[in-house]
């Protein structure tokens, strides 16, 4: 009595487990929108470090 008492709470137990739905859910989310601000510069740094190489190329094939 005490095995199907036992193999009754087991069952009770893995059946509440797998309760659930396959149901799809209607949450959708917005996403989100980030705008960063950027500094405007008149420098032109992104120019320097390729001209300065482009320099030290020069100097190097004088040689």
């Amino acid at each position: 009595m005490k095995k199907i008492a036992l193999a009754a709470a087991f069952a009770a137990a893995a059946s509440t487990a797998m309760a659930g739905s396959y149901a799809k859910d209607d949450v959708v989310m917005e996403p989100v929108v980030v705008v960063e601000e950027t500094a405007a510069s008149s420098s032109s740094a992104g120019i320097v470090i390729p001209l300065l190489l482009v320099a030290i190329l020069a100097a190097a094939a004088s040689n």
